[in-house]
């Protein structure tokens, strides 16, 4: 049964904008008082925090799926949509956070630190907030947008000052419960860790935490054995520790070439950008199990040569937990100088965001078609407002051209070269396909009043009864003199 995962695949779905409302709202003696359709709640983002009291990702293994909540309609009487509920993920510390690409998002290193991996749809406006002076009965809302849906993949990378590094079966695992509270699986037989364990020291009065990961082989660098399963637990790392068996009976096999063999791994494995290479860090070695006598003498026997190459060499004994005290505080001297360099170190520059200028919002891209070219208009606006129409109201889809036609879209596609009839696709794929008339106009531009008001709104109360009745006749006047000179016009062309 799996007990440990470091790395999974999320499948994640923000939540969707709640609609805005259509509404006129109604009073005694004054049944079109004006539009108060509330706006519609946002939806749910997905947050990824770190928690110190996470230690895997097997939730997620066994369940992948997850899902924010949606944003409630808008309502009259200007009442607003429900905001839709996040949803928090807790992850370890330490758990990088990539895309389906692979390109990281953010690295989890800070206990409580935040990050929005999926965010929610907005809410569309309702007709009460699109009322303008020009506008004023918008007959038409806005709809939700939805949420960030897609994959990101999880992939912990163990936090700790000290790494244990060797062959299977050296010993890692009981010296970290040797040293520590930490008591990760031991046996008397050979068989390798198949998952970081983590321990924390007390050396006087430094206290650090020292990992064991899964055992290294010859061409883990390159995915074998468990590979990058296990290097990836010694990125951030302080200081590593080659644990050597001094008593093993495998042929082949001498604490020299299982060094050797060690540092090929990590001087293969490439390091993210800005880290320090991982034989760059501070190393010691410990010869392990000199209860054994002829391991005592072998320890004895390749000293020399491991301090000829510059190692502090410390012989160790989980059983007997000889040599254990000095490799503590040795350990615990290199973890405190290097807190003490991070502290002195000048603060990292802060990274200010500033809005962005008079950036271009979108662009248009000419592709070839079965039936002539495709003029494709591509930006966060165009493809937002879209999302947002309803495109059953003729309202809407008007309120949309102004929109694009403001933002210059048609004068851009003039300059691409389109007529209009051409096909006109907004957003990347299938997209929305329109055929395209220039100065698109809705069917609400129609009536006598401009689109999105209502002459029965329009009553101003400075104006007499009388002043009212001339106003009514001068337009039955010029209604009449239209119909006349029509007529005029058909009997010259019976003529």
């Amino acid at each position: 049964m799996t007990t440990f995962v470091d790395r999974v695949t999320l499948h994640l779905r923000a939540g969707k904008g709640g609609n805005g409302c259509v509404s006129v709202r109604r009073e005694k003696f004054k049944p079109l008082a004006g539009p108060d359709g509330g706006n519609g709640g946002n939806g749910g983002d997905v947050v990824l925090v770190a928690d110190p009291q996470t230690t895997t990702l097997l939730s997620y293994h066994h369940s992948p799926h997850r899902s924010a909540g949606n944003g409630g309609f808008g309502m009259g009487d200007h009442r607003s949509g429900a905001l839709g509920e996040s949803l928090e993920l807790p992850v370890p510390v330490g758990t990088v956070v990539k895309d389906a690409d692979g390109t990281t998002l953010t690295d989890m290193i800070e206990p409580g630190m935040r990050f929005v991996v999926a965010p929610g749809g907005r809410g569309g406006l309702g007709n009460a907030a699109l009322a303008s002076p020009k506008r004023k009965a918008p007959g038409f809302a806005l709809l939700g947008t939805p949420g960030w849906e897609g994959d990101v993949v999880l992939e912990l990378k163990t936090v700790a000052d000290v790494a244990l590094v060797g062959f299977p079966s050296a010993g890692k695992s009981s010296l970290i419960a040797a040293m520590s509270a930490a008591r990760p699986k031991i046996a008397d037989y050979p068989f390798t860790t198949l998952h970081p364990n983590l321990g924390v020291v007390q050396a006087g009065d430094i206290r650090y935490t020292i990992a064991d990961v899964p055992g290294l082989i010859e061409g883990a660098s390159e995915g074998r054995g468990l590979g990058l399963e296990f290097l990836r637990h010694v990125e951030r790392c302080t200081a590593l520790v080659h644990v050597l068996d001094c008593a093993t009976l495998e042929p082949g096999r001498d604490p020299l070439s299982d060094l050797d063999v060690i540092l090929a791994e990590l001087g293969a494995y490439p390091v993210p950008e800005g880290q320090t290479p991982l034989l760059e860090r501070p190393q010691v070695v410990a010869l392990n199990k000199i209860d054994v006598p002829e391991a005592r003498e072998l320890a004895a026997f390749v000293r020399a040569d491991l301090e000829a190459r510059g190692y502090r060499v410390f012989d160790i004994s989980t059983v007997s937990r000889e040599g254990l005290r000095e490799l503590s505080f040795a350990l615990a001297g290199i973890v405190e100088e290097h807190r003490k360099a991070l502290a002195d170190a000048p603060a990292p520059e802060r990274i200010v965001i500033r809005p962005r200028g008079a950036e271009r919002e979108f662009s248009v891209r000419v592709e070839g078609g079965s039936y002539g070219p495709v003029y494709r208009v591509l930006g966060e606006k165009p493809v937002r407002w879209v999302q947002q129409t309803d495109f059953q109201n003729e309202e809407a889809v008007g309120f949309l051209a102004d929109r694009l036609n403001k933002l210059g879209v048609e004068d851009e596609l003039v300059r691409a070269g389109a007529a209009p009839g051409a096909t006109v696709v907004i957003g990347e794929g299938d997209g929305i396909v329109f055929d395209w008339q220039p100065s698109m106009t809705s069917a609400a531009e129609v009536m006598v009043a401009p689109r999105g008001t209502d002459p029965r709104l329009d009553q101003n109360p400075r104006r007499t009864t009388s002043q009212r009745r001339e106003r009514y006749h001068e337009l039955m006047d010029a209604k009449a003199a239209a119909r006349a000179e029509l007529e005029t016009d058909r009997f010259e062309e019976d003529e």
